[in-house]
């Protein structure tokens, strides 16, 4: 696995305190990787009290699919790192991969729960001090697969699309408070366990979804692809940027 470079040469996060959900393993370890290689004060999150993270970051278990456990890690990154200046919602997923009519209504919620209404909550109760102090940037991690759109990830992609447009019109929002909020939208990506995954994007290829047999860039994607973009929405080089999305997949799906 290659290693987030950027941030060691510059540290332009340097001072900037970071709270990354989802940062135990695959893309949101690479997140963390890199905001920690740029210079911030990292926590990070995940729902197992014995989960391993990216060495230097400060770790609080929490479920963020609920309303106490947003709660709980919201007031966790405020008595450990003061308040936050970088929020990145990168906790998601889905269960079952199925047709749509296989998908029940506790799934649906599910779905709902992790990649729509975590982010709503944590948002809500972390971007009052950020409007305090007139600073800070939040992104969302969506997917590549949005515009696909295909049975078996459909509860899935709907829930991220739903995350795109309340970005927008979150960033539109918090803009005059100085907080900016972009989107990161993943194609399919390389992480360890991950042949589950792999095996879902290869079942869109066979179904209509878009997707094609690779990507054209000739490789799947790797955390520290994603977190190369992160880092830069984050920082001071992207201070114009907000409402936007940068899908990462190597030219794979369809775009907006």
């Amino acid at each position: 696995m290659t290693t987030v470079d950027n941030g060691s040469r510059t540290r332009e996060l340097a001072g900037k305190r970071a709270l990354v959900t989802g940062g135990s393993r695959g893309i949101g370890a690479g997140i963390v990787r890199g905001l920690l290689a740029a210079g911030a004060d990292v926590l990070t999150t995940a729902r197992s009290a014995g989960s391993t993270v990216p060495d230097g970051a400060g770790f609080v278990a929490a479920d963020v699919r609920t309303r106490a456990g947003a709660q709980a890690l919201a007031e966790a990154a405020h008595e450990t790192l003061g308040g936050v200046d970088i929020l990145v919602h990168n906790a998601g997923g889905a269960q079952p991969f199925a047709g749509s009519a296989a998908i029940p209504d506790d799934a649906w919620q599910a779905a709902l729960d992790l990649n729509l209404l975590a982010a709503v909550r944590l948002d809500a109760l972390l971007t009052p001090s950020m409007r305090t102090r007139g600073s800070g940037s939040i992104v969302h991690i969506s997917s590549a697969a949005v515009p696909a759109a295909v049975g078996p990830f459909l509860h899935y992609t709907a829930a991220k699309a739903a995350l795109e447009n309340y970005s927008r019109g979150l960033a539109t929002e918090l803009a005059p408070a100085g907080i900016r909020v972009n989107t990161v939208s993943p194609g399919r990506t390389a992480t360890p366990g991950g042949e589950a995954t792999r095996e879902q994007w290869a079942q869109m290829d066979t179904t209509g979804g878009g997707a094609t047999a690779s990507p054209p860039l000739g490789r799947e994607g790797r955390p520290d692809d994603i977190a190369h973009a992160v880092l830069f929405l984050v920082s001071d080089r992207a201070d114009w940027l907000t409402g936007s999305g940068l899908i990462v997949d190597g030219g794979e799906f369809p775009k907006r």
